[in-house]
């Protein structure tokens, strides 16, 4: 493993840094389950990478098994007791704990433990991921029902397919 090339050709650094405080409010919110702080997203990382943080309230919120073809994600709990599942098993995660999903591994999360919990999200590279949290907010919020063909139409709208476990 080596270092990518070169993406700066500059003879010196520059000024570029984006900072957001803590107090910025969630960019998101999906019903009364999620809110989403867009940390960093693809399009402001030129591509590298998305970072999200996920505050979930004390409610059951599983997104289903799925896996993605061409990102990875990964997930670093910060606050309380989220369920991730590893594609074998679910795991009760606590803060400082850390799951990382390769493309092709069948993931998922879930808030069961009835209180707040808060984890950071990162995909790699940095899909527009954002397009699709929006798009769930937009269902929940209008009380929308997709058929099981539609679901499976936006998911692979959003490089994301359903497993049942």
């Amino acid at each position: 493993m080596s270092y990518p090339p070169p993406r700066y050709f500059a003879d010196s650094g520059t000024v570029v840094a984006t900072y957001r405080p803590a107090t910025v409010e969630p960019d998101l919110t999906i019903g009364v389950k999620s809110r989403v702080g867009y940390l960093a997203t693809g399009d402001t990382t030129d591509g590298q990478f998305g970072l999200y943080r996920w505050d979930m309230a004390g409610i059951p919120n599983t997104p289903g098994a799925h896996y993605h073809r061409t990102i990875s994600e990964s997930f670093f709990v910060l606050d309380g007791t989220v369920s991730l599942y590893d594609g074998e098993k679910w795991l009760d995660a606590t803060p400082g704990d850390f799951l990382y999903v390769p493309p092709g591994g069948v993931h998922a999360f879930s808030n069961d433990s009835g209180a707040p919990a808060s984890m950071l999200v990162l995909f790699t590279p940095g899909a527009p991921r954002e397009a699709y949290f929006e798009e769930l907010a937009e269902i929940v919020a209008t009380g929308r029902q997709l058929t099981d063909q539609e679901w499976t139409e936006l998911y692979a709208r959003h490089d994301q397919y359903a497993v049942g476990i």
